[in-house]
């Protein structure tokens, strides 16, 4: 007689990662499983300051919408629950309207993801990432690349088009009028 025992890990949700982040783990939950995140240096902390800074006013000066940085989440799927934790993220006003406040995660997908690169990712991690983001329905997504200077952008539907330090990152239709130089999101 043969016994086989199995052990089921425990599927967390959306509101046991909110508790754990309480305590002070940091990560995102992939269909259940939790995946801890660490701080990922000063430079890439800057630059998705300067992509944050740099979406707040044109958005805000506009009345387009709100921007949100990591610390935010958005829930992608339930049962099991996927939250994910985009490096800076925009939602339209008409998606989130001026006024409602979200607290917890947001419910709702942003309309533009920007990630950036970390010094142990990989291309193919990031590609993959994009193509996450633009599954769920993000209409455009900045993969911002430091090592290179340059920005990786995805649109559904669309080839990716690489961006180097010279050109100019343009909101497309998701942020009519907005640009701004690639180079300037590097500092000096």
């Amino acid at each position: 007689m043969t016994t086989t025992t199995t052990t089921e890990a425990k599927l967390l949700t959306a509101a046991d990662l909110l508790r754990l982040s309480r305590e002070g783990v940091r990560g995102e939950l992939i269909r259940g499983v939790l995946w801890e995140t660490m701080p990922t240096g000063q430079e890439h902390g800057e630059i998705a300051a300067l992509v944050a800074a740099e979406l707040v006013v044109f958005a805000r000066a506009r009345a387009l919408g709100r921007v949100t940085t990591s610390d935010a989440g958005v829930r992608l799927e339930r049962d099991p629950d996927t939250v994910r934790e985009p490096d800076v993220a925009f939602f339209s006003a008409a998606k989130i309207p001026p006024g409602v406040r979200v607290t917890g995660y947001s419910e709702v997908v942003p309309d533009l993801v920007a990630e950036i690169a970390s010094p142990g990712d990989g291309r193919r991690a990031l590609r993959d990432k994009a193509y996450m983001w633009l599954g769920h329905g993000v209409r455009l997504v900045w993969v911002v690349r430091p090592e290179e200077r340059g920005v990786d952008v995805y649109r559904p539907g669309e080839a990716v088009a690489a961006l180097g330090e010279q050109d100019t990152l343009d909101g497309l239709d998701v942020l009519p009028g907005f640009s701004c130089a690639v180079g300037a999101l590097f500092g000096p």
